[in-house]
């Protein structure tokens, strides 16, 4: 944590008292701290816009705002262009094994994300279409000449393929980056926190980022959709979730190759791109 940084959160108008700041690991898009202001601990974020990811703060933070209203967020108590400090959350950040032993009380989370948040959004709100944001991937990539420029050829006509499949689409409130660390439990409930991308999009998007993100078997997928949908799957709804399940991942790699490009943290993206290309074309093969 340099200097800059330590400056920059003592410096906000929020605090009461002399503060100690410790960072966070593991964030790979924001810097995060743990702020201790006296006796009370706050949860701090860092980060501007990022146009080439279609992350715009004033966007997150409306999220944010929403979802604290209905209970799955912890509060947002100040924000700037940059900043934002949360109420701190004492538990336990979830792994994917966590994912699965919660599944169904995560499958509710869900559902809720999806029918109420829209219900407490104010103002101007955004739709995070998947295939919207492959395509404008692809332009970055190419503007800047990415090392995979060789490859975005495949990869658009798999998006334009998976798109026919999964039409016509179903529209929620999405969270749309159900990784496992953005899921804590304390003594209470789970939370879900990270609102950055967060848009209406179809909830397939969601269920089926979560079961890459966590590597869900076939069973786990077929309890994941049944119970969100609370009816039995059918070969129609499979084969659109599979093709939105593919999306999300080929959305998730080419996030990695423009991180490649602009991002700062101390993150190996290489190998994040190479996994989830590998994820994508394994995923690919099942769609029929």
């Amino acid at each position: 944590m340099d200097n800059n940084t330590i400056q920059f959160i003592s410096s906000l108008k929020f605090w009461e008292n002399s503060i100690e700041i410790e960072p966070v690991i593991g964030g790979i898009t924001n810097q995060n701290f743990i702020v201790t202001d006296g006796s009370i601990k706050y949860f701090v974020r860092i980060g501007d816009d990022i146009p080439e990811h279609l992350v715009f703060r004033s966007n997150e933070i409306q999220a944010s705002k929403a979802a604290s209203e209905i209970g799955i967020c912890p509060q947002l108590l100040y924000n700037n262009k940059s900043v934002q400090i949360f109420d701190y959350i004492n538990g336990q950040t979830f792994d994917s094994i966590d994912i699965k032993k919660n599944l169904e009380d995560i499958t509710n989370l869900i559902k809720k994300v999806h029918n109420q948040i829209p219900n407490y959004l104010v103002g101007q709100s955004v739709i995070f279409w998947v295939f919207h944001v492959i395509k404008n991937y692809k332009k970055f990539l190419e503007n800047h000449e990415s090392s995979y420029k060789n490859l975005l050829p495949d990869l658009i006509n798999k998006a334009v393929r998976l798109e026919n499949i999964s039409s016509p689409f179903e529209i929620v409130f999405s969270h749309n980056d159900l990784l496992p660390a953005n899921f804590i439990q304390d003594q209470e409930k789970i939370w879900l926190i990270d609102w950055e991308y967060a848009g209406f999009n179809t909830p397939l998007f969601d269920l089926g980022g979560l079961a890459s993100n966590n590597d869900f078997t076939e069973d786990e997928e077929k309890y994941l959709l049944e119970n969100y949908f609370e009816k039995k799957l059918s070969s129609e709804l499979l084969i659109k979730y599979k093709a939105i399940k593919c999306a999300s991942l080929l959305r998730e790699t080419m996030w990695s190759m423009v991180s490649e490009i602009t991002s700062n943290i101390e993150f190996d993206y290489k190998s994040y791109t190479s996994n989830n290309l590998a994820k994508l074309n394994s995923a690919y093969e099942n769609i029929k």
